[in-house]
């Protein structure tokens, strides 16, 4: 497709598509079947696994009864394979008979009735990733006023088996479609994702315009080596990446994998708090129904979402690479606060960083630090206060940093009644 042609079509969106709907105006947060659950249909072989409304209603279950309701914990997102190979006599997606009998709109009630959301998938594309029906051009219309009737509340969008060209149509189309239903549905891009997720392929003002949220690089994977390479492509791109997000818009790094196979303890501490400092949305995609304590410590910590939810809406951004592989991560939020993540990519043993907040750019003045996994609080720090600060191999030391005059602007109370800084 010539320049010409791409810049008088991107013009043509822009006059005509504007998303507004007020939604998302901090991160998404919930949970999505697709990393731990990906394709599995042998509802015969693997009942307790298969991608089914049983395995959604179970969600929805823990979500409201183990305490991640309360936390911001709410959509329950259905990713790709719940469909039936063939569209009904009125070309209307529909769900696969076997696996979801008792059809969308009654889950979606199942987990409206729980005080939560429900998210659906699909794809901009001839078939879905894993060959189920797509949604066409022709099909944008259709497809958006049959989520709205079943009671969705979020749409992943997918780009699996199209084209530049159709994907330059689709997306603002389907954003339209879905304004078009009278219900708040989020909306979810898979578009930039498929064109290399930087300028001049990707145009990032326009997707703030056309979706709340959208995936910028490749899925992630149960491995530290899935989450470290998603780290690094955003850290290196951070200057394009995050101007792009704030209220209503986010960058999308895939969803949180604490809870499988791939990650240790300090790795799952890792993820947790660079998601929280990327201002990155919070999806599980792991078995709520066996969590143990430990991860669920993690993905429950209240200050990191509190980090992560901050209502300035500003994505944090990888300030240094030390030589001793240590790098700094900083975000600032509101009430003159801020989040530090330290985090080492060595391999062999602790390491103690040695810094100071004058290095790390803060302006003089009296600060305290409440560290966010272990709850200890650094008192008496100033900007040439020598620290040292011992981090574990491929693990973090998560800092929520504020100015000591406001200490009572930045406390909240332990579950055990404890007051304590943030």
């Amino acid at each position: 497709m010539s320049t010409s042609v791409v810049t008088l079509l991107l013009g043509l969106v822009s006059l005509t598509i504007s998303l507004d709907n007020g939604l998302l105006r901090t991160p998404p947060m919930g949970w999505m079947a697709w990393e731990r659950f990906r394709c599995d249909i042998d509802c015969e072989g693997d009942p307790k696994n298969c991608i089914s409304e049983n395995l959604f209603r179970d969600m929805a279950d823990r979500l409201a009864e183990d305490g991640w309701r309360e936390l911001g914990y709410e959509y329950v997102m259905i990713d790709d394979c719940w469909m039936s190979m063939q569209r009904d006599e009125q070309g209307r997606l529909q769900p696969d008979p076997s696996r979801f009998p008792g059809g969308i709109a009654k889950l979606a009630r199942y987990v409206h009735d729980r005080g939560l959301k429900l998210g659906i998938y699909a794809d901009m594309g001839s078939a879905t990733c894993m060959g189920y029906p797509g949604t066409t051009l022709d099909k944008i219309q259709t497809d958006a006023q049959t989520f709205a009737s079943w009671g969705v509340d979020y749409l992943k969008f997918d780009g699996c088996n199209s084209n530049a060209a159709e994907q330059m149509l689709g997306y603002p189309q389907m954003s339209k479609a879905l304004n078009a239903t009278g219900r708040a549905i989020a909306y979810s891009c898979s578009w930039p994702a498929y064109l290399g997720g930087l300028p001049p392929s990707v145009n990032y003002t326009l997707l703030g315009q056309i979706c709340n949220l959208w995936r910028n690089y490749d899925d992630i994977q149960d491995s530290w080596d899935s989450v470290v390479d998603i780290i690094d492509w955003f850290s290196k791109n951070q200057d394009i990446l995050q101007p792009a997000a704030g209220a209503g818009r986010w960058n999308d790094p895939d969803m949180l994998i604490i809870g499988n196979f791939g990650l240790s303890l300090d790795q799952a501490r890792s993820q947790m708090a660079l998601w929280a400092v990327m201002a990155a949305p919070l999806i599980m995609s792991n078995d709520l129904r066996s969590l143990d304590n430990s991860v669920r410590a993690i993905l429950q910590n209240k200050v990191a979402i509190a980090i992560n939810q901050d209502p300035m809406g500003v994505q944090g951004r990888r300030l240094l690479q030390e030589k001793s592989q240590i790098e700094v991560y900083w975000r600032p939020l509101a009430g003159s606060a801020s989040a530090l993540v330290f985090l080492s990519r060595r391999t062999d043993m602790p390491f103690l960083y040695g810094t100071s907040l004058g290095k790390l750019n803060y302006d003089a003045g009296n600060y305290e630090a409440y560290d966010v996994f272990s709850g200890a609080l650094v008192k008496g720090i100033n900007t040439t206060t020598a620290l040292t600060i011992s981090v574990n191999p491929s693990g973090v030391v998560m800092w929520y940093v504020y100015p000591k005059q406001l200490r009572t602007q930045h406390q909240w109370t332990s579950s055990a009644g404890r007051r304590s800084v943030f």
